[in-house]
C-alpha cells in the first residue's frame, strides 16, 4: 500500500470512529510506532486531523452550528467527558454559591453533583432546571432573558449577562467551544462571550472543564484570557505541548485519569 493510500484509510479510521490511535495505526498497517506517528504528524501539517498524547482526532470546524435539537438525557456519554463532569463536581463544598455551565457537561454532572450537602446552583438552561428543581439540598436560581433555539436551550442574551452581573459566586464551572494558551477562552457567538465574562469577572474561583478535542483550538469569538481561571480540567487525550503552555500561566491543570 502507498503512503498516500495509508493516509486515506487513516482518515477513514478517523471519521467512523472520532479518534484513532497510533497503536491502531500500528497493527492495521503493520507499521512500526515511528511510522504510525510519522503519518500521523505528516496528516497534522497537512491540516487534515489533531495529534493527541496518543493518537489523533478530527479537526473541529470554526463555524460549526450546534444541532437545534439534542436530546441531553439520552446523548451519549464519553468517558473523558463523564470523567471530567465528575472532577468538577468535586470542587463543590457546603454553603457555596455556583454557576453551573450549561453545556452537555453540565447534564453529565447530574450525576455526580453532591446530594448530601446544601449548596446554591445558577443556571442559564431550563431543561437542566427542570431535572434539578426537586432536589431538596439545592437552592435554584435560573437567569431570566431569551432561550436560544438550539444545542441546550440556553440563555445568553443582555438579559441574562445584567441577572448575572448582580450575582457571586464562589465557585464557576464553565465549558466553551476551544482554548489555548495564546488566544484564551473562545466561543462560538458575541452573545455567548458577553455572558460568559461576567460570569467570570464575578468568581471567586473559576474552573474550566475542557474535553481533549476542545484544547488548543480556537473558536469564533475570543472569551478571555486563559489565566482568567484558576483550574483547568481535562483528560488523558489532550495535547501535552498545549497544557504546559497553559500551566506556565498560573493555571492549575487537572489531567483525569482513564
Amino acid at each position: 500500500m502507498f503512503i498516500e493510500e495509508r493516509h486515506q484509510e487513516i482518515l477513514k479510521m478517523l471519521s467512523e470512529k472520532g479518534r484513532v490511535s497510533v497503536a491502531e495505526v500500528q497493527e492495521k498497517f503493520n507499521i512500526s510506532v515511528d511510522s504510525a506517528r510519522r503519518d500521523l504528524r505528516i496528516l497534522e501539517e497537512k491540516l487534515l486531523l489533531k495529534r493527541t498524547h496518543g493518537g489523533a482526532i478530527p479537526l473541529m470546524q470554526v463555524g460549526a452550528i450546534p444541532s437545534r435539537v439534542r436530546d441531553m438525557k439520552n446523548m451519549e456519554i464519553y468517558d473523558n467527558y463523564a470523567a471530567i463532569a465528575k472532577k468538577g463536581a468535586e470542587f463543590i463544598k457546603e454553603n457555596d454559591i455556583v454557576y453551573l455551565t450549561s453545556a452537555s457537561l453540565g447534564f453529565i454532572m447530574l450525576k455526580y453533583l453532591p446530594k448530601n450537602i446544601k449548596y446554591t446552583l445558577v443556571l442559564n438552561c431550563a431543561a437542566l432546571a427542570e431535572e434539578l428543581k426537586y432536589w431538596d439540598n439545592i437552592t435554584l436560581y435560573i437567569v431570566g432573558g431569551k432561550i436560544r433555539k438550539n444545542g441546550p436551550a440556553s440563555i445568553v442574551d443582555s438579559f441574562a449577562t445584567s441577572f448575572v452581573k448582580n450575582m457571586h459566586f464562589d465557585i464557576n464551572l464553565m465549558t466553551g467551544g476551544g482554548v489555548d494558551a495564546e488566544f484564551g477562552l473562545s466561543n462560538g457567538t458575541d452573545e455567548t462571550a458577553t455572558f460568559q465574562r461576567a460570569v467570570i469577572e464575578n468568581a471567586r474561583k473559576n474552573i474550566l472543564l475542557m474535553p481533549n478535542q476542545k484544547i488548543g483550538f480556537r473558536a469564533f469569538i475570543k472569551v478571555c484570557d486563559v489565566n482568567k481561571f484558576d483550574t483547568l480540567i481535562t483528560d488523558w487525550d489532550a495535547l501535552e505541548d498545549e497544557l504546559v503552555k497553559i500551566e506556565e500561566l498560573g493555571v492549575d491543570v487537572v489531567v483525569v485519569e482513564k
